[in-house]
């Protein structure tokens, strides 16, 4: 049984916003696939669609290795079985990071499953966090993510230490977005009528 006009309608918004995401990641994206329409949708996986149609991968722009899978789940709770079940099989694909898009909060134990793997980095969104685009939200201001070279450099312009960065929290939304972990820094840069542009810096905790 495929899905009804309202899930159609919000998986739209949500798919959208995941290839914005994927886009901001610096992954391939077609512009096609950013600005299809909802009935470019329903003509592409039909009137019985479901969520295991929308499955996405994609690669990095600037290193063909990174791939990423992105799944929607029908199960209305994601368990651990589910979760070691898409780290095999991304596992036997040579892919190393994932990001599932579930209905639910998941339990306690699932999400403690997903900081339990080393050798892959898979991510959960609901699928309500995902019906609008967190950074184009008129209050929140650019972000710009630090290579590893360009935080060294801040670190040592600035003579400070780590610990003496203004915080990001890892469960922020806009950290969430961009997939930050613990140690990455972002440039803040705000614009202002009177002050011009604003910069800081954030580190993610």
């Amino acid at each position: 049984m495929g899905l009804s006009e309202e899930e159609v309608t919000k998986l739209y918004r949500i798919r959208r916003t995941v290839f914005q995401m994927l886009r901001d990641r610096n992954y391939r994206v077609l512009d096609s696939e950013v600005n299809m329409s909802k009935q470019e949708l329903k003509a592409k996986f039909g009137e019985n669609m479901n969520r295991k149609d929308l499955t996405i991968q994609t690669t990095n722009k600037d290193d063909p290795s990174d791939k990423i899978y992105v799944f929607f789940r029908d199960d209305a709770k994601l368990g651990v079985s589910t979760i070691k079940t898409i780290k095999d099989l991304i596992l036997t694909e040579g892919v190393y990071r994932a990001i599932i898009v579930v209905q639910n909060e998941l339990k306690s134990k699932a999400r403690s499953e997903l900081n339990l793997f080393s050798e892959v980095r898979i991510e959960a969104f609901l699928e309500d966090e995902l019906l609008v685009n967190v950074i184009e939200h008129v209050l929140v201001p650019e972000h710009q993510v630090l290579t590893n070279a360009e935080k060294k450099d801040l670190l040592s312009t600035y003579t400070v230490k780590e610990t003496q960065l203004p915080r990001m929290l890892v469960t922020d939304p806009v950290a969430k977005y961009y997939g930050l972990k613990r140690g990455q820094v972002c440039r803040i840069i705000r614009h202002s009528e009177t002050a011009g542009i604003y910069v800081t810096y954030r580190i993610v905790v």
